[in-house]
Formats: C-alpha cells, structure tokens, sequence
C-alpha cells in the first residue's frame, strides 16, 4: 500500500519528500535517519569534566546513618523554608534574611537567619535548615 497516493493534507511532491525524511524513523535506524555529523556532541576536551545527565552523590547532605524526620519536624522545616524563595538560593545569610523580611516572616523564623554562620554560602533551605543544627531526610 502506497501511502503517498493516500495523503489528502500535501500535494504528491511534498508527501513523497516527507515519506523519505521519517523513513529512518519508520524503519528504526538508531540515528533518526536525519542525523547529521553537525548534531552529533564532541567528546569533552582532555582535563574537563563528562557530560551526562545522571546527577551525582552529593556528600554534603547525605548522612551516613539513615535520618528520619518526624511530622513535627518537617512541618518546622516547611514553615521555614516558607519565606525563602528558591530564586534567592545559593545565598549568604543577610540574602536569606533580606528575603524573608520581603516574605514577611515572623520573628522566630528571622531569629534563627540570624543564628546561620555569617560567611557561608547555603544552596538549599535543606543546607541551611542543617546549619541550624537541625535534622535532615535522606532526601537532602
């Protein structure tokens, strides 16, 4: 069966065009049947780091021992991290404590901003709900 002969969308011309492009679709080349040696991606330069798209182990957060939060503490650690916009992190404590005064936090959540190490750089509420020395999921 033809399947040119029975387009009604695209004159013959164009119908037999397009059957030829998806042709390595159809017939399962692993290439896609349009590639192109352009849109192949080059091989990382010596000394730079390999692309890929499987995240890495993240040592900081991860704990040796299993973490359990209870309810209690993950409804804590929600409500802090409440005020403080992913789009601030990673961010200085007087960053986070700018955005939560924007965000109109209350004063316990401002306090303990304050309490955070003056120097450093927090990625995550996670990281720096932990630099409070509080409990973290294995998640984090």
């Amino acid at each position: 069966m033809n399947h040119v002969s029975e387009s009604r969308k695209h004159p013959p011309r164009l119908d037999e065009n397009l059957e030829r492009e998806v042709e390595g679709h159809l017939r399962g080349s692993p290439a896609g049947g349009r590639a192109e040696e352009w849109r192949e991606q080059d091989p990382p330069i010596e000394g730079e780091p390999e692309i890929t798209a499987l995240p890495e182990d993240d040592p900081i957060s991860r704990s040796d021992v299993p973490l359990v939060m209870t309810p209690r503490e993950i409804d804590a650690r929600s409500r802090f991290g409440r005020y403080l916009a992913r789009t601030t992190f990673p961010a200085k404590r007087e960053d986070l404590l700018r955005n939560a005064r924007e965000s109109k936090a209350p004063e316990d959540i401002i306090e303990d901003l304050r309490r955070l190490p003056e120097d450093e750089t927090f990625e995550t509420v996670a990281r720096a709900w932990a630099a409070l020395g509080r409990s973290m999921d294995q998640r984090f």
